[in-house]
């Protein structure tokens, strides 16, 4: 949420446990809300930035951060965006 500069609303979050041989974690999906130029205008630099940004999670690394989906409305004032977005996290040992 910080790194949507306060200008979205979360929609859904989902999580699903995530494991390999020698990793654990959990697979994130969460669904943001982005109503209005200026959070459209947000919103298009969160995706920019997501997939390199440098989250601090205490203990947990993002392995991979990414955007599956994007539904853009345009409309004048009403102009709407919202992002899906997959996170990877593991628990650091």
């Amino acid at each position: 949420m910080t790194l949507a500069q306060g200008q979205a609303s979360l929609l859904s979050h989902e999580d699903t446990p995530w494991a390999s041989i020698t990793f654990s974690g959990a697979r994130h999906e969460v669904m943001l809300d982005f109503d209005g130029k200026l959070a459209v205008a947000v919103g298009e630099d969160f995706i920019a930035n997501l997939p390199d940004h440098e989250f601090r999670i205490p203990g947990q690394l993002v392995a991979e951060a990414t955007v599956r989906e994007v539904d853009h409305r345009f409309g004048g004032e009403d102009e709407r965006m919202v992002v899906t977005a997959v996170l990877l996290l593991l628990e650091e040992s």
